[in-house]
């Protein structure tokens, strides 16, 4: 089916205490692993990018990926940019068909992450495209951080967030973090249902390799309705590869040596897919969203 919007899959998974897994796409046989995992649990999935990895390989060219991988399943699947981190970058990506924003504020003062944010609401919605903002630092696996650090998200600063920006959806910091935890996982619930409780939006999650599933499964009682995996799909694929090249040191063809690898990242998706997601929402409900208004 055609790229969808994000906005239908996390509105029914926040109504359903249930979340979207975002599955970084950084290359066709990642793609294609996850969309098929995608479809054996019968479950909608977004695809997201970094700036980095836009500069790398391209918008044009990753959309069109997503689009005909998408093109091919009956499972609803948006393109989501991660992490934008300027204006550019987010018209940039919408004019390459994205349909699922992340502007990504939060190193400014608060009132400029505010404007830089509404404004880049006013730009996507006049497509039909949701956004999602940023508030607090959610930093490196390696950082030390507590819940009275400065870079945790206040409930009230969130609250006044969502309200002048009028984003769809919020990304707090909260415990977790981006990379290989180092020390065990400590989420702050207490803190993470505060912001639920002040902002009643569908909240994401940053940071999710490495988060026990019984945590995942907490916080989607908290308003988690997104949570993001990088680096799990990206370990899942080096190990697998790793090990076939060292078990076949003479194998030159990368039709042989990609396959145990993108059967790991296959494995890796279904299992946060049976952690968290929901079943597909009805076909009618999920459309893709209107870009006519975006002059090249």
């Amino acid at each position: 089916m055609p790229l969808v919007s994000s906005r239908e899959m996390l509105l029914e998974a926040y109504t359903l205490h249930t979340a979207v897994a975002a599955f970084a796409a950084h290359h066709w046989d990642g793609i294609t692993a996850v969309i098929e995992a995608a479809e054996e649990m019968a479950a909608p999935i977004i695809l997201q990018t970094t700036p980095a990895t836009v500069r790398l390989m391209g918008a044009d060219t990753i959309a069109a990926m997503v689009r005909i991988a998408a093109e091919k399943t009956a499972v609803p699947v948006a393109l989501h940019l991660d992490h934008g981190n300027s204006f550019e970058t987010v018209m940039h990506c919408l004019r390459a068909g994205y349909t699922s924003i992340m502007v990504d504020g939060s190193h400014l003062a608060l009132e400029e992450n505010i404007a830089l944010t509404r404004r880049v609401v006013e730009a996507a919605h006049a497509v039909g495209v949701p956004v999602e903002g940023e508030l607090g630092t959610i930093g490196g696996a390696g950082d030390t951080t507590d819940n009275d650090a400065p870079g945790f998200t206040d409930p009230e600063t969130a609250e006044h967030f969502v309200r002048e920006t009028g984003i769809d959806f919020l990304a707090p910091a909260f415990g977790t973090a981006h990379g290989h935890y180092v020390q065990e996982v400590r989420l702050d619930f207490s803190l993470l249902a505060a912001i639920h409780q002040r902002t009643q939006v569908p909240l994401v999650m940053h940071g999710a390799s490495g988060v026990p599933i019984s945590s995942l499964r907490r916080a989607l009682q908290h308003g988690i309705s997104k949570v993001n995996v990088s680096t799990e799909l990206k370990d899942a694929f080096r190990k697998a590869l790793c090990q076939h090249l060292v078990n076949h040191p003479q194998e030159n063809d990368p039709r042989r040596f990609f396959r145990p690898a993108r059967e790991a990242v296959k494995a890796a998706a279904r299992e946060l897919l049976a952690a968290v997601s929901i079943s597909p929402t009805t076909k009618a409900t999920l459309t893709p969203p209107a870009m006519d208004g975006i002059s090249e």
